[in-house]
Formats: structure tokens, sequence, C-alpha cells
């Protein structure tokens, strides 16, 4: 982690390195993250750091998978982080219940990609004799936006018809 500055932020400053669901730790820390920052940011400097986090994102996923010699490794969790902060950012405000409610769906369909989310998942995959390269690190991120619509989606659903 400690080799390249990318590496700090793709490993999700050290969550990736979780030896059991990094995926599920990279989202907690995004959570916790959130919660902690979203006390001095306003919605507005909320969307220019996700926008900014997209792409220093790409820089340094793309830079780890190359570093690490793997299109999409499982210790990368800064796509689960800014996903997750922008389900946070936009399904906000809600109780500790509804951000639990909004982490289980997001890890469904991050996990078992359902749908669009396994095709965005497809759709950049490194070929087996390339090694990774800037379109692979995009495709790192992409996934995860998908999931983090798809959370939103859900959530928007309920919200409409059942509340």
């Amino acid at each position: 982690m400690l080799a390249h500055p990318a590496h700090w932020i793709a490993l999700g400053f050290g969550s990736g390195l979780s030896p059991r669901a990094p995926g599920t730790v990279g989202t907690l820390w995004a959570w916790v993250s959130f919660l902690v920052l979203d006390q001095w940011l306003t919605s507005a400097q909320w969307g220019w750091v996700l926008l900014g986090s997209v792409f220093v994102g790409w820089w340094a996923c793309t830079r780890t998978a190359q570093h690490l010699g793997t299109g999409d490794p499982g210790a990368i969790v800064w796509d689960e982080v800014i996903a997750f902060w922008a389900v946070l950012w936009l399904a906000m405000p809600m109780g500790l219940a509804g951000q639990a409610v909004a982490f289980g769906l997001f890890r469904f369909f991050d996990a078992a990609k359902p749908g669009p989310v396994g095709w965005a998942d497809r759709l950049f995959k490194s070929h087996e004799n390339r090694p990774p390269g800037w379109a692979q690190g995009f495709g790192i991120l992409v996934d995860d936006v998908v999931a983090a619509f798809c959370t939103l989606l859900v959530i928007a659903l309920w919200r409409r018809f059942v509340m």
C-alpha cells in the first residue's frame, strides 16, 4: 500500500486490505467517512468531492490494477467508496435504519451483480493477453456506479409506493 500514492486511494486507505469481504469493509469505511465528512460539506460540495473522486479514483484504480497485474483486484475498494458516498448523498436525510437498508441494497447489487450491474462489470474487463489499461480502470468504477443507481432506484420506489 505504501509503494505508490495511488494505492492509498484505490485500497480505500487500507480498508481494502481486509482478509475477508474487502468490498463490504470498504463500503463500511465509506459509510463512516460520509457521516464524518457530511458535518462539514454542503450538498454542492459533496457533488464536487464525488466528481473529483471519480477522476482521481480512475487514475488510482488503473495504476493499482497495473501494479498488481490484474484487471479488477478485490483489494481495490475505491469504487465502493465513491458509489456508496453517492447513494448516501442522494438518499439522505434518513435515519440509521434507512442507511443500513441502503448499505444492504448496495452490497447486494455490488456482490450479486444482477442485470445491468453484471453487464457493466463485463463491459470493461481486461483481455487475458493484455495488461490492465485505462478502460479497465474505468470499468472498475462503472459497475459500482450502476449498483449505486440500482440501489437509489429501489429506495426511490420504496419511498414513492410504501411511504
